[in-house]
């Protein structure tokens, strides 16, 4: 498997200070959740941010109660509307409004092209992630989609996507469908907290059985966002019954006369996609059994500016 980009040894290089067992009030936490979503623009509600707060699991009254009252946090920390940010950054609340409205007009594009991605061969989930999965995205945003795809056919499945993808460019709509995975290696290599805001973003927009069985296989999420994640989901994974001609392809194209072709077109594609990170950098894992692309290294970045920030809180308990 190719795999590029360093990854954390452990959740504690980007969680900072780890969480104390006395019960006292979550300020870190809180702070924590509220730099990592600063770097996305992306001011929180109250219970945005006990979903997403940073190593350490507490309740909703607990961080109703240290957002009113611990001075400590109001240091750092305001409030504009129902939204709260870093002090001096209150614009940022009609940054959310506008993404909000320009989200909403994406919506129906996402569900409209996962519910052809849907029928496809080999697909068993579709589900959106990146800024829309947060409705914090900008009109000119791609729509970043995740797969998961019969064992043994990724790659075909991608390429299949690919159809659907190019489609959409001719009307103008952009799909980014960067990361497909096989039903049998559903827990992610890339294991730090940016994978893990990525899993429990994710909406699913096919939910169902292999959700709940994505969810499980990744429980590590919570060493980083200990309340991030959905409750339990259902574990039948049959897959979801399509029309017959995509079922019928499907049983044609699972043959094993057709693995040479399979691997044909992996091989294929990750010396193109290689080329490409050669250009443009970037953390990818591309195998028979997942084809990650982040290029451009946009998660190094959001790690590495998160560290950065919360060398500057460390005063911060």
């Amino acid at each position: 498997m190719l795999q590029i980009g360093r990854e954390p040894q452990s959740s504690a290089d980007v969680l900072g200070p780890r969480p104390r067992e006395d019960g006292a009030a979550p300020r870190g936490a809180i702070l924590r959740a509220l730099i990592y979503a600063d770097l996305f623009d992306f001011p929180l509600t109250s219970s945005e941010i006990q979903r997403y707060l940073i190593g350490e699991a507490t309740t909703a009254s607990l961080v109703d109660a240290t957002l009113d009252g611990d001075i400590t946090l109001r240091q750092h920390a305001e409030r504009t509307g129902e939204w709260y940010h870093l002090v001096g950054r209150s614009h940022l609340a009609e940054v959310r409004r506008q993404r909000a409205d320009a989200s909403a007009r994406l919506w129906p594009v996402a569900r409209h092209y996962a519910a052809g991605i849907a029928q496809l061969p080999f697909v068993r989930l579709v589900g959106v992630t990146g800024a829309l999965a947060m409705n914090n995205a900008r009109p000119s945003d791609d729509i970043d989609l995740f797969i998961l795809a019969q064992p043994g056919r990724v790659w075909l499945c991608r390429l299949f996507v690919l159809v659907i993808v190019k489609l959409a460019a001719r009307r103008g709509q952009r799909l980014c469908p960067n990361f497909l995975l096989s039903t049998d290696h559903l827990r992610l290599s890339q294991r730090n907290l940016f994978a893990a805001h990525e899993v429990a973003q994710m909406v699913p927009l096919q939910p169902g059985g292999w959700y709940g069985a994505f969810i499980e296989a990744n429980g590590w999420v919570r060493d980083f966002l200990p309340n991030a994640l959905p409750g339990p989901a259902p574990t039948d994974r049959a897959r979801p019954r399509g029309a017959w001609p995509a079922r019928l392809a499907g049983a044609l194209l699972s043959t094993p006369l057709l693995d040479p072709i399979e691997r044909w077109e992996m091989r294929r594609k990750i010396r193109r996609l290689t080329d490409r990170l050669e250009r443009e950098g970037g953390s990818v894992a591309f195998s028979a059994d997942e084809c990650r692309g982040h290029f451009a290294g946009h998660d190094t970045r959001v790690l590495a500016a998160y560290r950065a920030r919360l060398a500057q809180y460390m005063e911060i308990r």
